[in-house]
């Protein structure tokens, strides 16, 4: 970066400190947050599913109904600074939390690669990983044979 050149927001700014479009630009894409998981009762480990939410598109690994998305699923839980802070079941490779933590963003974060689909094309995405949706489950033993491994 030469002396003109002005850092990226994400770099300058806190979570809280980022207006709307920042904030949902920070968002890679990938959908994982919208994966079910699994908490053990006895060893509070969680585990991933392969158990979308019914309004996940298989095919963008995106909200079908982003501005809807509470009305159509009222557990949707919508990321804020706080949530970031607070949650355990984010995704390493998670854009905000990485900045929340003051790392660096991924060489293939859309941000950084100024392509949309390298999310997909690093393999980081849901796109192809879900095999059912939650409408399909009735109680938590339908969910089991749709296990992938715990969450690191």
């Amino acid at each position: 970066m030469n002396a003109t050149t002005k850092p990226p927001f994400w770099e300058t700014k806190t979570l809280e400190e980022m207006n709307r479009q920042e904030w949902e630009s920070l968002c890679d894409g990938c959908g994982q947050c919208c994966m079910h998981k699994l908490r053990d009762d006895d060893t509070d480990e969680l585990y991933l599913t392969s158990v979308a939410c019914t309004l996940l598109d298989p095919n963008t690994a995106q909200c079908s109904n982003y501005p809807g998305r509470k009305k159509k699923v009222p557990d949707c839980i919508f990321l804020t600074p706080e949530i970031i802070h607070t949650v355990d079941w984010l995704p390493e490779t998670c854009a905000y939390k990485l900045v929340a933590e003051g790392q660096d963003l991924y060489d293939w974060h859309p941000l950084i690669s100024g392509d949309p689909d390298s999310v997909h094309k690093a393999g980081i995405s849901v796109r192809g990983k879900i095999r059912a949706f939650d409408h399909e489950m009735k109680d938590e033993q339908d969910y089991l044979p749709y296990l992938v491994g715990p969450l690191d």
